[in-house]
């Protein structure tokens, strides 16, 4: 299969002061379009800053970062936010939602920045929420609804656009364990049944074995990968 993301000699660096500290040390890593990918380690690792670079919410200080043959590194900030837009799905730990907002409304956020016809963003977010198995919960505000059926929300946010591109930062971390199995169930079926690539970061082993692999980071370096069976 194709390479979706290369990452070549990535590094990131924050500056506080006169300290300097270095979150990711020079990383390679190819993932494969397609790949169902779990990021694991302790905190503070670099797991969500390489999420973030990955999905182009972050800047790298050195390296390069190339997704679906894009130097995504080189883009500048307003083409950046036009290219999250068309490729990426983010689906955070708190689901982020607007609390004024039914699921529905919540859903087509992200088609507003396009130049879809009302008509059009309402029928593309009523097929993300019959997706995620809440087309009935469409007119729901968020507080009227379960943690678990609030991921499922952010999650139809996250594929409305038909991204190529899920980047996924513990998006189990707030469950309980049956509303995390639904959450992990829907991300695999996303991965095995549209085709959509995904990396996510997590503390939980039975998470990650919903990946295809399993890379771990510890302080800043990339050190080990491993197949695991897909379930």
């Amino acid at each position: 299969m194709a390479r979706l993301i290369e990452l070549r000699d990535l590094s990131k660096v924050y500056v506080r002061g006169k300290e300097r500290v270095e979150v990711l040390h020079h990383i390679d890593l190819d993932v494969e379009a397609g790949d169902f990918v779990a990021l694991m380690g302790p905190s503070g690792s670099g797991k969500t800053t390489l999420l973030n670079l990955i999905g182009g919410l972050d800047a790298a200080s050195g390296g390069s970062i190339t997704v679906g043959g894009e130097r995504i590194d080189q883009l500048g900030s307003a083409a950046l936010a036009r290219w999250r837009a068309a490729r990426v799905g983010f689906v955070f730990q708190f689901y982020n939602l607007m609390p004024m907002l039914s699921a529905q409304r919540n859903v087509e956020l992200p088609l507003l920045l396009t130049r879809l016809s009302g008509a059009e963003r309402r029928k593309r977010a009523a097929i993300a929420l019959e997706l995620v198995g809440l087309a009935d919960r469409a007119a729901h505000k968020p507080a009227e609804l379960s943690g678990g059926q609030q991921q499922r929300v952010s999650i139809a946010r996250a594929i409305v656009s038909d991204p190529t591109l899920l980047v996924c930062d513990e998006p189990t971390g707030d469950l309980d364990r049956q509303s995390a199995e639904d959450v992990l169930a829907l991300l695999r079926a996303l991965n095995r049944d549209h085709g959509k690539t995904i990396v996510m970061v997590t503390h939980d082993p039975k998470a990650a074995e919903r990946a295809n692999h399993i890379l771990h980071l510890d302080k800043g370096s990339l050190v080990g990968q491993g197949a695991v069976a897909t379930a």
